[in-house]
């Protein structure tokens, strides 16, 4: 058996926000259209649908890290925090995708559909963090909700080999700090509790918005080494 260097959180499956309002009904009525899309393009090819979604998936970060850093500014007041994990949520998210295109190299009309996908969401996905920040976070939310079914999914393909457990690339190897005999099993392991640390993180964000408690129970994410800039590599 695969020995990692470090533990990989237990994710529980089964969590799910239920919806309380129109708000929360609309963003997860639009997460599950998304979804049937999805599911209805990609079927089980789950690494080429990891690369298109993560494409997607590495904007609500950026996006609200943005808009809440110019918020801070305008108001001079503090943050809670809210910048650092989204930006952190963001880079996670990119790390994820780097991963799959290792794994699954995208093709040439994946790359088209990921061009206009990424314009189009940004660009939505703004508008609506402008008009609601508690309902994109809500969305968010749901998105990793069916993040954490779909790699779920995804491990049973590899458990009942009808997806090839192949050595996990270096970029995972280095990122997860995993041991040098990790395999694509333990990618999607880590992966998949990453995203289970999004999903309670951002619906701890939209219940906030919302005047609600806020969260207690938020899934710890796996240990990630800080990906050093250029500059600062030792040649």
């Amino acid at each position: 058996m695969t020995q990692l260097s470090a533990p990989i959180p237990l994710v529980d499956t089964a969590v799910h926000h239920a919806p309380r309002d129109v708000r929360d009904h609309i963003a997860l009525g639009f997460t599950k259209t998304l979804r049937f899309c999805a599911d209805t393009f990609f079927a089980k090819r789950y690494g080429h649908r990891a690369i298109v979604l993560e494409t997607v998936a590495a904007v609500p970060g950026m996006v609200g890290a943005t808009i809440n850093h110019l918020k801070c500014l305008r108001r001079m007041c503090g943050d809670n925090g809210w910048i650092r994990t989204l930006m952190e949520e963001a880079e996670n998210e990119r790390m994820h995708l780097m991963t799959f295109v290792e794994i699954a190299k995208p093709t040439l009309f994946e790359r088209l559909v990921i061009l206009g996908v990424q314009w189009v969401f940004y660009v939505a996905f703004f508008g609506l963090y402008l008009v609601s920040a508690r309902t994109a976070h809500r969305i968010v939310g749901y998105f990793e909700e069916e993040a954490v079914i779909s790699y779920t999914l995804y491990l049973q393909e590899i458990d009942e080999g009808r997806s090839p457990n192949v050595p996990a690339p270096e970029i995972a190897r280095h990122y997860w700090k995993l041991a040098d005999d990790a395999t694509l099993r333990d990618v999607v392991l880590v992966v998949r509790a990453d995203e289970a640390h999004h999903r309670d993180v951002n619906h701890g964000f939209a219940d906030e918005l919302a005047g609600l408690p806020m969260r207690t129970a938020i899934a710890p994410c796996p240990p990630h080494n800080e990906l050093q800039p250029a500059w600062k590599q030792v040649a």
